[in-house]
């Protein structure tokens, strides 16, 4: 690759300026700046005609130059050691890399019954599942979707909500539940009559669940998470 800095360092130690070379090779001053810059590189031609400028081979221009100018300076045991070293130097770059990459782990999630952090989502007997991934490796039983805003700020819309099984477990513990068809993630409370269905968002109203409604704890929230894209 074309080294506007080796130019640049190479003109400085013969003592001239940008304009003075400019004109040798009939270019205007920018045009030689850019090679400099690095924004630009020279044509093959007037690589060569640098090369002749400056007494110096055409790939004296290369960024690699030095390090392949010296390395053939190296005698064969000195080669030796030092295609080592660089191997070696490879090896423990590529196993530093390899530890940066993520290990993602699929997660099952229930896509005809979003748990509303709103106002209700319609429940429905027969579900879909789709995967999505997560970079933490979780113990549930089922996984939906959140929808809306009633549980944040900790439940946010978009985020996958994972669940145990277990039917209600103490007061105050965030639960799936449905309520007259529809899914809810709520905090329950239970009291001596009915039961107090609580949103974190303190802009959403309380509901309550009574003896005639059809109400059900579906499941315990043990864990939430916002999906990984996972890249092929």
């Amino acid at each position: 690759m074309f080294s506007g800095e080796r130019l640049k360092q190479l003109r400085k130690e013969k003592g001239l300026t940008q304009m003075e070379i400019a004109q040798q090779l009939e270019i205007n001053r920018a045009s030689y700046a850019s090679w400099e810059l690095g924004r630009a590189k020279p044509n093959q031609s007037n690589l060569e005609r640098l090369g002749s400028l400056f007494g110096v081979e055409n790939t004296y221009f290369e960024s690699e130059y030095t390090i392949v100018s010296n390395y053939l300076r190296l005698n064969q045991k000195n080669r030796t050691s030092a295609d080592h070293f660089v191997e070696e130097l490879l090896k423990n770059q590529m196993e530093e890399s390899s530890k940066k990459v993520i290990s993602l782990y699929p997660i099952q999630v229930l896509e005809e019954v979003p748990l509303s952090a709103g106002y209700g989502e319609s429940y429905h007997d027969e579900y879909r599942f789709s995967t999505v991934y997560s970079d933490e490796e979780y113990s549930y039983d089922f996984a939906s979707f959140i929808v809306g805003q009633s549980m944040e700020p900790t439940y946010s819309d978009g985020e996958v909500a994972l669940f145990s099984s277990s039917g209600y477990d103490y007061d105050g513990a965030v639960y799936a539940i449905s309520l007259n068809g529809k899914a809810y993630i709520k905090r329950v409370y239970k009291e001596k009559n009915r039961y107090r269905i609580v949103s974190i968002n303190p802009k959403y109203p309380d509901m309550y669940a009574y003896g005639y409604d059809e109400f059900k704890i579906v499941g315990k929230v043990v864990g939430h998470f916002r999906p990984i894209e996972k890249l092929e």
